[in-house]
């Protein structure tokens, strides 16, 4: 992989809770000054295309999404997406071909403290480097084709649908 291009939606892992009683807003993409950060041996390019709860993902967005990726010369996608709607976003992608594309995100926020963010994020950019071209989800250590994954609220994860 020499370039990787990052889409970004907002999510969880891009909101900002300012204190106990205020609603979130989502900021600005974290996941470049993350890998700025961990000093990565790759080039990447950081788009935030929206910033949404993804309870707020329609298809007109999914679309939007999936002409980025159509149009772009690159063959290596992480896309950082809200977990309420991941998976059908992925299902909407899987079928551009030539191009390999991973979904993740948090399902807490990435300036917590104790946030699954980095980890997702690091699984993830593996993952983009070695799977077949195609839609994948990426959550809790787990790549997931996304026919066989769900969100389970009660669990907080995902789990094989």
């Amino acid at each position: 992989m020499r370039h990787l291009k990052i889409i970004t939606t907002g999510g969880t892992i891009d909101k900002l809770y300012f204190d106990d009683a205020s609603e979130y807003k989502i900021g600005q993409p974290v996941i470049g000054d993350l890998l700025n950060s961990f000093n990565v041996a790759f080039k990447f390019e950081v788009l935030s295309l929206m910033k949404k709860d993804s309870l707020y993902i329609n298809d007109d967005d999914r679309e939007l999404i999936k002409r980025v990726i159509e149009k772009s010369d690159e063959k290596h996608f992480l896309i950082t997406h809200g977990t309420d709607s991941m998976v059908a976003t992925a299902h909407y992608l899987s079928d551009i071909p030539g191009k390999t594309i991973v979904l993740t995100g948090a399902l807490t926020p990435a300036k917590f403290q104790n946030t699954d963010a980095i980890f997702n994020i690091g699984c993830a950019i593996a993952a983009v480097q070695t799977l077949d071209q195609g839609a994948w989800v990426i959550m809790n250590g787990l790549v997931w084709h996304p026919d066989e994954v769900a969100k389970n609220r009660d669990e907080n994860r995902f789990v094989k649908a």
